[in-house]
């Protein structure tokens, strides 16, 4: 798979499809704008995140200035990814990411890592779901367990993010706990929820696991049915309250993704430290509390070298799993 993927890499800092909201900004070493770079689609979890603290942000004048935002799409995350370490110096930029961006670092064999950019904070955790259509044969996470046991390969799973994301590390690591080898598991990537959607509408996937926030309407319409959730507790929304936990089904695994932000590699220390600042008084703010209960979100703060360090142990758990299924 990598080997397949060096051609993409070679283009990823040459293509890059971007939607903003806001307004344009010039921002001198003096200016108290900042960007918000986003690595996928408007709608999608790394935009959701960035725009939740935005508006935050925008609500509490915290940094004395104006938020442009743009949404880098393509390749997992590396497109910007990349373009975040070609802005080295860049005191002004942030970028949304989380695990998905450290796997495809990895998949679309960058020559550098998340580790290599400056590390501001981690923000929160999201639960992942095992998600079918609602005609699908599998009523319980039990049935579809049994029969993926049956004939692992035969049955198509997809999720939202490239090879080493967190879409793909969770049905990798429950084909683990359920006694599956994760090399033996047909795994389709899809660049976000709305490709997702699509895969298991069409029937071009039987499974697909994913954070569940980008599925809500479809859920609440009844199209997609929820089999189980990879949390340490049920979620609370309507719409999924029902769907247990893998640990209630029996099912020997708890699974959350995160999401946190970047900067570019070389700002100086008192920038980083002023950036942190920022986001630290967002985080306790109480329209911050409000994003979080309305996205479901578990309040997961990690700033600076203890974010660093994090992202130190995800960058290795990551590479591991993919040396794992071979694709290291």
């Amino acid at each position: 798979m990598l080997t397949a993927t060096r051609a993409v890499a070679a283009a990823v800092a040459l293509v890059a499809v971007t939607a903003s909201a806001g307004c344009g900004v010039t921002r001198g070493d003096e200016s108290r704008d900042l960007a918000m770079w986003i690595p996928n689609s408007p709608g999608g979890g790394y935009d959701q995140t960035g725009r939740a603290a935005v508006s935050v942000f925008d609500q509490t004048d915290i940094t004395g200035g104006d938020f442009e935002v743009t949404n880098i799409l393509g390749a997992g995350g590396s497109v910007a990814l990349t373009r975040l370490m070609g802005a080295s110096g860049d005191e002004h930029t942030l970028m949304t990411m989380g695990l998905g961006v450290v796997g495809s670092a990895y998949s679309f064999a960058l020559p550098y890592k998340v580790t290599d950019a400056t590390p501001i904070a981690q923000l929160i955790e999201d639960q992942e779901g095992v998600l079918v259509p609602a005609d699908s044969p599998y009523q319980t996470i039990d049935d579809f367990v049994a029969a993926w046991q049956a004939d692992p390969s035969g049955i198509a799973v997809g999720g939202g993010s490239s090879p080493g994301g967190p879409d793909h590390l969770f049905p990798m690591q429950l084909a683990e706990a359920v006694d599956i080898k994760p090399s033996d598991v047909r795994y389709v990537p899809y660049d976000g929820g709305g490709p997702l959607t699509s895969a298991l509408l069409g029937e071009k996937i039987a499974v697909g696991f994913s954070g569940l926030g980008e599925f809500e309407g479809q859920i609440e319409a009844g199209e997609l049915r929820v089999l189980a959730v990879s949390g340490e507790e049920r979620l609370s929304g309507e719409s999924v309250k029902d769907a247990p936990t893998l640990t209630e089904s029996g099912i020997d695994l708890v699974f959350t993704n995160w999401r946190g932000v970047l900067a570019p590699p070389d700002i100086s220390d008192e920038r980083r430290d002023e950036l942190i600042g920022f986001i630290e008084e967002m985080h306790a703010t109480p329209e911050w509390e409000q994003a979080l209960e309305d996205n479901g979100w578990t309040d997961a703060l990690k700033t600076g070298d203890e974010f660093g360090e994090f992202l130190n142990e995800q960058d290795a758990r990551v590479a591991s799993t993919l040396e794992e299924v071979g694709l290291l």
